[in-house]
């Protein structure tokens, strides 16, 4: 990922509601959710979600895949996979001491 790359991941994720559906898919991983449940559940306009599902898409969190007349999107997690590595590649300056309590919040987050 390259800096252009992660600056899109984050401005993606820096609104409330697409940082929303992010977190509520992630939580639905494997499987995701139709655009319909995730408007239900979030208490969002479909015409709105849309435009959000958009920006997520090309920030590479999220994936949708298109089901009869429906799409069902799922987290892109080698997208925030790519986001974290980015973002933490020069974490402590490989000093494991203080990166341990980070890693070990990634491991129980997961």
């Amino acid at each position: 990922m390259n800096e252009s790359d992660a600056l899109q991941a984050l401005t993606a994720l820096a609104h409330g509601t697409r940082l929303g559906i992010f977190r509520l898919l992630i939580q639905e991983s494997p499987d995701g959710l139709p655009a319909g449940a995730i408007a239900a559940r979030l208490n969002v306009l479909q015409n709105t979600l849309s435009a959000h599902l958009r920006i997520l898409e090309q920030g590479r969190l999220v994936q949708g895949t298109r089901e009869g007349r429906s799409i069902r999107y799922r987290a892109d997690h080698a997208g925030m996979q790519a986001l974290l590595a980015y973002l933490l590649a020069d974490c402590c300056q490989g000093d494991t001491a203080i990166c341990a309590p980070l890693l070990e919040t990634l491991r129980c987050a997961c």
